[in-house]
């Protein structure tokens, strides 16, 4: 573990951590400047092919390559200066040069870049920007020149970093499959410069990554709405049904909620992204410190339009997911409670039962009890008309009926008293 100059120990992440405040550095802008902006998804089982990627264009520059395990590059390759990122989902790469120039989205930088390499990057380009940083000597451009350099689109902008620029884009996609963000430098210093791009870069990337779910949200609602009804349907049946029905409308429910989970496991991480995603789009409007150019929206109030209802559609519809999952958690208690009472109401039902037959096995015992006490009188009856009968034989004199009948009782109650001791014996046992 390491310790601080004064033999302080310092916690291992420590240095981690605060390097952590200072992966990306904004990149120092001085107008004239363009550029071109990528946004990529990449798949996470290749979480190195980009870095690998990056690493082979360097050499192609001999520039240095990133080191393991790096998410952040910035160099100068010579005709243009690359920097690079790499967060959880995507990556991205800023190629930016420095020039004066006339018309600010032809000849973009990205031409500059060779093509086969661009072909061969990993991944799926989502967020995809020319940008342009004029000098404050630039002259000032009508509605309509604005209007002709962005393809007849209309256009929003506003002023920014507190009044030291002004910056226009329409946020659609061109013919060349890039949108087009132009900045008129006033008064920034280049830092201010490097800040105010890279988060209009980024508000263009995360509107894009916060509306991922969009899709997934219009997908979800009909079968959300599906198991609603259904749910509905459940729960009507049951409050009307007789005793008896609560296992086949279990088995539906369960077959029900299986389904919601596989809704809810598709759409989780999608929905929590975009919450992330959005959070940080309302915070970079908020660092660029808007101010209205007369007649035109600021990006804000572009936003706000249709940003903000698709992303509340989307928490919508989680939300949706979450209610449904609780009314069947609701309904799976009911239809439980239900089966648990009909489960006691057989039970009491078969202790009853078990009472009666041992109600009877007990009246059968005693009848058994009696019948024995007489068999075995019977028997012992046998053995004293033996005994008389062989001493009348020896001569003594005697009327063996007689003696029979007086020994009968006495037989008949020792027989009694030694069955009732031994069944005394048996329950003392048990």
């Amino acid at each position: 573990m390491a310790a601080l100059g004064n033999g302080i120990r310092a916690h291992p992440l420590r240095e981690e951590l605060v390097q952590e405040l200072h992966a990306r550095p904004y990149a120092p802008l001085s107008a004239p400047e363009r550029g071109s902006h990528v946004a990529v998804l990449m798949e996470e089982s290749a979480s190195a092919a980009p870095a690998d990627h990056l690493a082979d264009l360097c050499r192609r520059y001999g520039a240095p390559v990133p080191g393991p395990g790096a998410k952040f590059y910035s160099h100068d390759l010579g005709p243009f200066r690359i920097r690079w990122e790499q967060h959880t989902e995507f990556f991205t790469y800023t190629f930016v040069r420095r020039g004066i120039f006339r018309e600010p989205f032809t000849n973009p930088t990205l031409d500059l870049v060779p093509a086969d390499w661009l072909a061969a990057m990993p991944g799926e380009a989502l967020a995809a920007v020319h940008f342009a940083l004029e000098a404050r000597t630039a002259s000032d451009r009508t509605p309509e020149e604005l209007a002709l350099l962005f393809g007849g689109n209309p256009v929003f902008g506003a002023r920014v970093a507190g009044g030291a620029a002004r910056a226009w884009t329409d946020l659609r996609t061109h013919d060349d499959g890039f949108s087009r963000l132009l900045i008129l430098d006033q008064s920034l210093s280049k830092l201010q410069g490097g800040r105010l791009v890279q988060r209009l870069l980024e508000i263009n990337a995360y509107r894009l990554l916060s509306l991922l779910s969009l899709p997934l949200a219009r997908d979800a609602s009909p079968e959300l709405h599906r198991m609603d009804k259904q749910l509905g349907d459940i729960a009507g049946r049951l409050a009307g049904a007789e005793s008896g029905i609560e296992r086949a409308l279990l088995e539906e429910l369960s077959a029900l909620a299986a389904e919601l989970e596989r809704l809810i496991a598709l759409t989780s991480y999608r929905f929590g992204a975009t919450r992330a995603y959005f959070d940080i789009v309302q915070a970079r409007l908020r660092d660029i410190r808007e101010q209205r150019i007369q007649g035109l929206q600021t990006f804000s109030e572009f936003l706000d339009r249709r940003l903000v209802p698709a992303v509340s559609y989307c928490y919508s519809t989680r939300d949706r997911l979450q209610q449904v999952s609780d009314r069947m958690s609701r309904m799976g208690s009911l239809l439980r409670a239900r089966v648990e009472v009909q489960i006691e109401e057989q039970n009491r039902d078969l202790l009853a039962s078990m009472d009666r037959r041992a109600k009877q096995q007990f009246r059968l015992q005693r009848l058994v009890e009696g019948l024995s006490v007489v068999a075995v009188t019977y028997y012992l009856m046998g053995l004293v008309m033996y005994a008389v009968h062989g001493i009348a034989a020896a001569g003594v004199t005697m009327d063996t009926a007689l003696v029979a009948g007086a020994a009968l009782p006495a037989v008949l109650a020792l027989a009694w008293m030694a069955l009732r001791r031994a069944r005394r014996a048996v329950e003392t046992e048990a």
